[in-house]
């Protein structure tokens, strides 16, 4: 647990690894490190891997005082991590919420971000007919706890493939597990539908940029992820089949694969 920005934030650090280089994780709303673990288990022999769960999530420290746990401050607290552990230039991955962090830093502290990997995210703010339905969501949660929803969290966070599949069953009822484990998690969700967009400040990115997107994604959709990259130049587009959402998860060796081959194309040699 490090104090970072007036919060205790939960921080994974696997150490270094033989290139020297380092990644950042930044996960998406419900869940926390969790999301990248097939990811950062393949990845950490070769680079120091860093993951920490947002303020309000996963096993951070609670933030009681706020209603709404917006995605400015989220973006703040991933600053103030990367400043206090002094990691230089990252590279750094960020699916869905944590992709509406990585575009700002990549746009606001091009200093920081030596690559940007954005996995399953918009740039956009949250789409009009949405809000209603999740609001809706939330209210329950505050009054029943978040066991109340469970039933509608897999159908947005997960996609098709998955949720038909009967021998992968045990499988997605750890995930839902993990996204529902916290009844104070709608601070968090407000912060996200009430989140300003970003696109405007894409043009602003220079790192080297991938995109990827589960081609089963309901939540962001292909549309979004082709926005992203049209925006960004010289950004690469990757789709994920049979993976919804939490691509990472879903489809951990394609994701794994894909971040693999665009980080070696950057290293010499």
């Amino acid at each position: 647990m490090l104090e970072v920005n007036g919060t205790r934030l939960y921080c994974l650090d696997t150490g270094p690894g033989s290139t020297g280089e380092t990644i950042v994780f930044s996960h998406g709303l419900l869940w926390g490190t969790e999301l990248f673990a097939a990811q950062i288990e393949a990845l950490r022999g070769r680079y120091r891997c860093i993951a920490w769960d947002h303020r309000g999530q996963g096993q951070s420290a609670a933030d009681l005082d706020r209603h709404c746990i917006g995605i400015e401050l989220v973006w703040q607290d991933a600053v103030a991590l990367l400043e206090q552990l002094a990691l230089g230039p990252v590279h750094f991955c960020g699916l869905s919420m944590g992709g509406f962090v990585g575009m700002r830093m990549a746009a606001r502290r091009p200093d920081l971000v030596r690559s940007l990997m954005l996995l399953d995210t918009s740039s956009d703010p949250e789409p009009v007919e949405n809000i209603g339905r999740y609001r809706l969501l939330t209210k329950v949660v505050r009054v029943l706890g978040i066991w109340a929803v469970r039933s509608r969290t897999a159908p947005i966070m997960m996609g098709a493939s998955i949720l038909a599949d009967a021998s992968r069953r045990a499988e997605l009822d750890r995930h839902v597990a993990i996204m529902t484990r916290r009844k104070d998690i709608w601070r968090a969700v407000n912060g996200v539908i009430d989140r300003a967009g970003v696109h405007a400040e894409l043009g602003r990115i220079t790192a080297p940029t991938l995109v990827l997107v589960g081609e089963e994604d309901l939540a962001t959709p292909i549309a979004k992820a082709e926005r992203i990259t049209a925006a960004i130049s010289g950004a690469t587009l990757v789709r994920i089949p049979r993976a919804g959402h939490s691509s990472p998860v879903e489809e951990p060796a394609a994701v794994t694969a894909a971040l693999d081959r665009f980080l070696a194309a950057l290293s010499p040699g």
